[in-house]
């Protein structure tokens, strides 16, 4: 029976060949290097940080808190997009993009107390009240959205037909029949 040799790359995948290092570029800061290292050298070069003063973080959590207030904001030209693309004709797409449409900014406006409650401290409640201000106002222009994409749809009753049992509907001027 003739004995059967591994190819070179079988041989190479048992037995891999030593890291070579292809640049002198140092291992950025954090990150252990591969080669080993003096640990007390590590801990003199390395800079000691203070802790943020308590305005400092006011500062971070106000920046943090405008985030979260415009986020809803930015959903909306992808909400606009697909409401769109959707079309006015009442199918399961349409209507759950509508249902997400209202869904959405009503939990967020009642979860404006628990969506900032971190951020809020005794010396920036002023200014986080602001900040849940305008995170309603973002809210309700997504919702304003979710409206607007009702009333194209036909859903809104917007005519006097809409409200009086006595007014007669709008006859239609054409009839659209599909052929056979």
């Amino acid at each position: 029976m003739p004995a059967t040799t591994l190819p070179p790359w079988a041989i190479e995948l048992k037995n891999p060949p030593p890291y070579k290092p292809k640049s002198s570029i140092p291992d950025p800061p954090g990150y252990p290097s591969s080669q080993p290292s003096n640990s007390k050298k590590d801990k003199k070069t390395a800079p000691k940080r203070d802790p943020p003063s308590p305005e400092e973080m006011d500062t971070l959590k106000l920046k943090k808190a405008w985030e979260v207030a415009l986020a809803p904001i930015k959903s909306l030209p992808m909400t606009a997009i697909m409401m769109y693309m959707s079309g006015n004709s009442l199918q399961i797409f349409s209507i759950m993009m509508i249902v997400m449409a209202f869904k959405n900014p009503i939990m967020g406006i009642l979860g404006t107390n628990q969506a900032f409650e971190r951020f809020e401290t005794e010396t920036n409640k002023g200014k986080v009240l602001q900040v849940k201000l305008v995170y309603v106002v973002m809210q309700i222009v997504a919702l304003a959205l979710g409206v607007w994409k009702v009333n194209g749809m036909g859903l809104l009753p917007t005519t006097r037909s809409d409200w009086l049992a006595w007014e007669a509907q709008r006859e239609p001027v054409e009839f659209a029949v599909p052929g056979l």
